[in-house]
């Protein structure tokens, strides 16, 4: 459907230039994505078990936690995105 975005409540027409700079966000955004799963396909290979009897090395990376502080910036990362797409569409609700 043709212009879905007049059907929703809080939604504006869109210039050229904000509807290139949202694609321009978006593209940002896949990059980040991108960056998000070398991390995570890093973090695969470093060990995860519990460290209750591992190496020094082991027991460093669980309380690193490093899974958690990937996931945090996968978050950040996204609300990033959202803020600055929500920045330039400036819609008028919550």
């Amino acid at each position: 459907m043709d212009n879905q975005h007049r059907q929703i409540s809080g939604y504006r027409e869109l210039s050229q230039a904000e509807i290139d700079l949202i694609n321009e966000i978006k593209a940002h955004g896949e990059a980040a994505a991108a960056l998000v799963e070398k991390v995570k396909r890093h973090l695969h290979g470093q060990v995860s078990s519990e460290p209750s009897s591992f190496s020094a090395e082991a027991v460093r990376i669980h309380a690193a936690e490093p899974q958690r502080w990937a996931a945090l910036g996968k978050t950040h990362l996204q609300e990033g995105v959202m803020a600055l797409t929500r920045a330039v569409a400036q819609p008028t609700g919550f």
